[in-house]
């Protein structure tokens, strides 16, 4: 009776000690309760990496970093144990692969089972894994801005002896020259427009004004006169002379209906024209001729 508080505290003091431990482990994602086995990776640097970082198996927590030990006289200067779960097999031709965790910088380790069809893995010939770095985003845009950035301060380099070997010549100041001489010019142009506007603009506005009254006169009178009169009189004149032409009573039918007033006209012709031709060949015949009518001398003398 005299130990059972003795015992009491102890047991309480077991039981705290005991839930203390489970709970660091618990806190740090690993199951106490799981049989874990241990891997070795060597690499040459560890971007940040800390012992209790998780270790996954394409994406899903399977461990934890135990410890990370460094010898900086090595190239290889870190080696990283990790605890996988025991039952999770690794078998010849994973990679311990450093990864980023995170947008913020963390870092974890994932462990890359290769994929063999039908489960048939050969199996690890030793805790030791081969190791390589995988950059993450930061590190990726780092790289892409770097070179970005190269490329921009070689074009920035290139614009600089550009604009150094123009100053260096006579272009710069051959260009201001130009510049002045056409801000002089636009200068004059203006003034010369601005004395065009005030002293000929309203006269040729003006000019423009009357001759668009005189149209609109001309154009007045056009709407008061009797066109359709007008048209209606020439319709009626080309409606009689057609039917003074079609007509034979009138002397214009006649004219152009009457075949034989054209055969009468054209003997006529003929007899003129043979007239003419006899008054060329023998004009002495008609020298002596009467004005009543009279008959040649030298005819009367032969008779």
């Amino acid at each position: 009776m005299k130990h059972i508080r003795e015992i009491k505290v102890a047991v309480l003091a077991l039981v705290c000690g005991f839930l203390l431990y489970f709970g660091m482990y618990f806190l740090r994602g690993v199951n106490i309760f799981s049989p874990t086995r241990t891997y070795v990776g060597v690499f040459e640097r560890v971007e940040g990496l800390t012992e209790q970082a998780p270790v996954y198996v394409r994406g899903y927590h399977v461990g934890q970093v135990d410890a990370i030990d460094y010898d900086f006289a090595r190239k290889d200067a870190f080696r990283v144990i990790v605890s996988m779960d025991k039952h999770i097999v690794v078998p010849k031709g994973a990679e311990m692969v450093l990864v980023a965790d995170g947008l913020l910088g963390g870092k974890a380790i994932e462990v890359v089972i290769p994929v063999e069809e039908g489960g048939n893995y050969s199996t690890l010939a030793s805790d030791t894994l081969p190791t390589r770095i995988e950059p993450g985003l930061v590190e990726s845009l780092q790289a892409g801005l770097l070179v970005h950035l190269d490329s921009l301060l070689l074009q920035a380099d290139s614009l600089v002896a550009l604009v150094e070997q123009q100053l260096e010549g006579d272009h710069i100041r051959q260009a201001l020259h130009h510049v002045d001489q056409m801000t002089v010019d636009l200068t004059v142009s203006a003034s010369d427009l601005r004395q065009l506007t005030h002293n000929r603009l309203p006269k040729v506005v003006d000019s423009a004004a009357v001759t668009i009254n005189h149209a609109n006169a001309v154009l007045a009178n056009v709407r008061q006169a009797d066109i359709a009169g007008v048209v209606e009189k020439a319709d009626t004149t080309i409606s009689q002379l057609n039917r003074a032409m079609q007509s034979k009573q009138s002397t214009l039918g006649l004219l152009l209906n009457d075949p034989s007033l054209y055969a009468h006209i054209d003997s006529t012709v003929v007899s003129v024209d043979s007239l003419v031709t006899d008054l060329k060949a023998n004009p002495k015949r008609y020298v002596h001729f009467s004005l009543f009518g009279g008959k040649d001398k030298s005819e009367k003398r032969s008779k």
